[in-house]
Formats: structure tokens, C-alpha cells, sequence
């Protein structure tokens, strides 16, 4: 269990009928913890909020695509963050199989893709037009692509698929995977000095486009299939030949069994719901103002009390 410490939320809770949380389990909510800012900070974030109600809540590193099957299983109470383009296609499998609900959507809009800088637009003018990127694909070239431009994209187990884009388009360019979400903003910023031209995974909401200005690449438009069916798409008999969806949700899932084991809870969590802006603040308590993820999730609460008290009244 993480400690409370100066936690508003407990005097509130205090003044409430102690049978509201009677049913709740002792067991403890496990929460999922993957490899990005926003992710860690909003799961402290819900798990202070559900531990003031008097629940015992636990964390656990899981993989961000095996984490839907997790939770289908009950190994795993929740999770907060359901990117569509990302992890769209893991928890749709979920839902198929069973034993995962789709609780709530939040009201942030989502984008995950190839993106740039501003000083990269200077360089190739043609941007933010896909077709751009081969013709300056030489500006990308680094000693490890050789004669291609390199895409910097996320870490592996986020399954972006961007190797299959770049053959369904024929971009002369080689995918290289960041190892975190960190790296691409270390490299994001070692660029800034010297305006390297560089495009790289990104999505919103978070931080990054506060610090640098940019745009996302227009691929062709993401419709349902293009990923799946070689038949749709611009490209005949390719698939991912599309980018990914631009206005994507995200969402909050949960074992199917969390509103019977801990029904106070699982009402608290259908009632969460943060926007972009609300999320790119927390991941930059952490990726720019380097603080420790739970002393971010604080200061969150501390400073947006009218947000989340009505969660739980």
C-alpha cells in the first residue's frame, strides 16, 4: 500500500457513512504500471484516491499489450489508460473473450503517430504531407540506417507497426525502437541544439509539444480495416498502409468481478475522467520537473481538488 500523506481526501471521507465502503474486499486493487509518465502518475493518482476510501492497493510492472489479458483474468484490477491506436487491437481481443469491462471513457482525445519538430519542417518543407518524407529521407540518414531516413519509434511492446508501414508506403526509411518514452524526449532535445531534422513516435496527450512545437505526419486516413484487410486502404493488397486514428479514445478498463469484490471502488472508477490537458500536466511533473511518480500523483491532487472530489462524493 502506498502512504498517504497530507491527503485532503480523508477528512472528507471521514464525515462519510463508513457502510458505504463496507462491502469492499480487504484484498488488495492491484494497479498496472507501464512505461510511460502519464500512465504512472494517473494510476497513483486513482490509487491514493481509492486507498482514502479505505481499499489496500497494490502496483505491478505489467507489459502495456499483456496487461488486457491480465486483466480479463482478474490478475489485474484496472487499467487507466487504453490508448485506441496503441492498444485498441489487445483490448478488443479482451473484450471478445470475456471477463473485461469497458468502464468509462475519458473526455482526452488521443493521437499516437510519426511526428516532428518545427526545425524539421524548415528542413523539408514538404511536411506534414507523408509523400515528403522520401523525398528528404536523406536528412534522416544516421550512420546506423545507411542511405535510409530514421524513424525513431517507441519501445517494441507498444506494437505501433511501424515497420509495416514504411513497407505498405515504400518509405526509404528503417525503423529504430527507443528503449522508453524517455529516450525519444532525450533525443527530442539533443536534436533541439544542433536542429537535427528528426521524425519520431509521439502521441497526445503529453508534455512534449509545450516544449517543442511540431506536428504529427498526415499518412493516408485511418478507416476501419486498413490495419487488418489488405483490401482497404490506398495501397492494393497491403495492410497498415494507413496512418492511425486521429480523435482516438482512451479509455479505463476492468476485471469483470471488481463491481462485485469492491462495488465502492468500482464506482469511484466509473466516475474518473481526465482531459489532455489535465494529463499532460502529470506527465510533466515527471518528465520535465523530474519528480518521483508519487509525489507527482500529490501535488496533482493537492492542486485539482475540484476534479476528483466529486468522484467521490
Amino acid at each position: 500500500m502506498t502512504t498517504l500523506r497530507t491527503f485532503t481526501a480523508a477528512a472528507l471521507l471521514a464525515s462519510s457513512a463508513t457502510f458505504a465502503f463496507a462491502e469492499d474486499s480487504t484484498d488488495p486493487i492491484t494497479i498496472p504500471i507501464h512505461n510511460w509518465s502519464s500512465q504512472i502518475v494517473m494510476s497513483h493518482v486513482v490509487g491514493k484516491i481509492l486507498e482514502a476510501q479505505g481499499n489496500s492497493v497494490e502496483f505491478v510492472t505489467t507489459d502495456s499489450q499483456a496487461v488486457y489479458e491480465s486483466v480479463r483474468l482478474g490478475d489485474v484490477t484496472m487499467e487507466l489508460e487504453v490508448w485506441e491506436g496503441a492498444f485498441g487491437a489487445s483490448f478488443r481481443a479482451a473484450m471478445e473473450q470475456g471477463g473485461i469491462e469497458d468502464v468509462a471513457t475519458h473526455n482526452a482525445v488521443t493521437r499516437e503517430d510519426w511526428w516532428y519538430p518545427m526545425w524539421t519542417k524548415e528542413a523539408c518543407p514538404g511536411l506534414p504531407d507523408w509523400n515528403a518524407l522520401n523525398a528528404c529521407a536523406a536528412l534522416f540518414a544516421t550512420p546506423e540506417t545507411g542511405t535510409k531516413g530514421r524513424f525513431l519509434g517507441g519501445p517494441v511492446d507498444w506494437l505501433k507497426h511501424d515497420a509495416e508501414k514504411v513497407e505498405a508506403l515504400g518509405l526509404n526509411f528503417q525503423v529504430v525502437n527507443a528503449g522508453s518514452a524517455a529516450a525519444i524526449w532525450a533525443e527530442l532535445a539533443a536534436a533541439e541544439k544542433t536542429k537535427t531534422p528528426i521524425v519520431v513516435f509521439n502521441w497526445t496527450p503529453n508534455f512534449a509539444e509545450a516544449v517543442w512545437p511540431g506536428e504529427f505526419v498526415n499518412f493516408p486516413e485511418w478507416v476501419e480495416g486498413c490495419d487488418t484487410d489488405p483490401a482497404v486502404g490506398p495501397i492494393p493488397d497491403k495492410t497498415y498502409d494507413c496512418g492511425n486514428p486521429a480523435n482516438g479514445y482512451l479509455k479505463i478498463a476492468a476485471w469483470d468481478g471488481m463491481k462485485d469484490k469492491w462495488p465502492a471502488a468500482y464506482a469511484t472508477l466509473q466516475q474518473v475522467n481526465f482531459t489532455n490537458a489535465q494529463i499532460a500536466e502529470m506527465a510533466k511533473f515527471v518528465d520535465i520537473d523530474e519528480m518521483e511518480a508519487e509525489d507527482a500523483a500529490q501535488a496533482w491532487l493537492d492542486a485539482n481538488e475540484a476534479v476528483w472530489k466529486p468522484w467521490i462524493e
